[in-house]
C-alpha cells in the first residue's frame, strides 16, 4: 500500500512539473478601447468553464482592472519587487472565480528596473504556470517596451480595437511591430463596439489582408463585441457585466470569445521554456 501511495505522489508530482498555463496577452494599440473590461470579463468566464485563471494586470502605470471589479488591492507587484512580499501575498480573490495580481506605477518603465529585479519579477511569476490553466495578461496600451515585454513572449496576443480608423491603424501598428520578431506567437483580433457583426468582418479582413501582403503574417478573426449599454452601466457600477448582466448581448459575445479561444484560435501551448522564461530572455536583451 505504501508503494502504491509513493507511486501515484510521484506521478501527481510530474504532472506537475509538466503542467503549464496557456498564456493570453491583451493588447491595444491604442487606450479606451475596452481592452480591460474584454480581459476582466473574459477571465469570469473561463473561471466558470472550469479553469483555473489569474489575471495579471500589467498595464503597471494605469492599471485598473482592481476598479473594474471593485477589488481591494492593499498590495500589487512593486511590492513583490521591493521584497516586502511574495507574489501569493499579492495575489487577490476577484468575483467570478479568478485571481488577480495587481499592477503598479512604480513599475511603469520596466528599463529601469535593476538585472536583480528583473529576475525577481520573472523568478516569482514563473510559479504561476505551474499552478493556473491560463494566465490572461492585460497589458498597457501601445508598442512602448513595458507592453511588449510581455507581448512579445505570450502565446497568442489578443488585439483589441473598435471600428473607428485612429484604432484600427494603432491596431495595425500592434501587428507589424509582433510580426518583426518572428516569434510562434498567434495573434487575433478581436473587434470591440462594432453594430453588427458585418462591421467586425469588415475591419477585421482590412487589418488581416494588410497584415498577410505586406508583413507575411496571419491574423486571426477573435470575433467581435457589440456596442452594449450593459457595458458602461457595469463600470460605473464597478461590476463585471458578465456577473451583472449575464445575458446581455456583451456577455454572449465574451462566451463567444472564449469558445473561439478553447477550440484553436489561441492554439496549443508552445514547449519553448515558457512565457516568464521567454519574458526573461528579452529584458536581458
Amino acid at each position: 500500500m505504501s508503494l502504491m501511495i509513493d507511486q501515484a505522489e510521484q506521478l501527481r508530482s510530474l504532472v506537475r512539473e509538466r503542467r503549464r498555463a496557456s498564456v493570453i496577452a491583451v493588447t491595444s494599440g491604442k487606450g479606451g478601447v475596452g481592452k480591460s473590461n474584454v480581459s476582466v470579463n473574459l477571465a469570469i468566464q473561463l473561471a466558470s468553464a472550469g479553469k483555473q485563471v489569474v489575471l495579471l494586470d500589467a498595464d503597471l502605470g494605469l492599471a485598473n482592472a482592481d476598479v473594474l471589479c471593485n477589488v481591494d488591492l492593499p498590495c500589487n507587484l512593486s511590492h513583490v519587487i521591493a521584497r516586502r512580499k511574495e507574489l501569493h501575498e499579492v495575489m487577490v480573490d476577484a468575483p467570478g472565480g479568478f485571481k488577480m495580481i495587481g499592477g503598479a506605477s512604480g513599475l511603469a518603465r520596466m528599463a529601469d528596473l535593476s538585472d536583480d529585479d528583473r529576475q525577481r519579477l520573472v523568478n516569482a511569476m514563473a510559479e504561476l504556470e505551474q499552478n493556473f490553466d491560463v494566465i490572461l495578461v492585460d497589458t498597457g496600451a501601445g508598442i512602448s517596451p513595458n507592453v511588449l515585454s510581455f507581448t512579445r513572449a505570450a502565446d497568442h496576443v489578443l488585439v483589441v480595437t473598435t471600428p473607428e480608423p485612429t484604432a484600427i491603424t494603432d491596431a495595425y501598428a500592434v501587428v507589424k511591430v509582433l510580426a518583426r520578431d518572428n516569434g510562434e506567437r498567434r495573434v487575433s483580433l478581436l473587434v470591440n463596439q462594432v453594430r453588427s457583426a458585418n462591421e467586425a468582418k469588415v475591419v477585421h479582413a482590412r487589418i488581416s489582408q494588410v497584415a498577410k501582403q505586406f508583413l507575411g503574417v496571419s491574423v486571426l478573426d477573435a470575433g467581435y463585441m457589440v456596442h452594449d449599454e450593459a457595458v458602461p452601466t457595469a463600470v460605473r457600477r464597478r461590476t463585471p457585466f458578465v456577473l451583472g448582466q449575464p445575458k446581455c448581448a456583451a456577455s454572449q459575445c465574451v462566451a463567444q470569445l472564449a469558445m473561439r479561444l478553447e477550440q484553436g484560435v489561441a492554439g496549443a501551448v508552445h514547449d519553448n521554456g515558457g512565457f516568464f522564461a521567454r519574458m526573461g530572455r528579452w529584458l536581458k536583451r
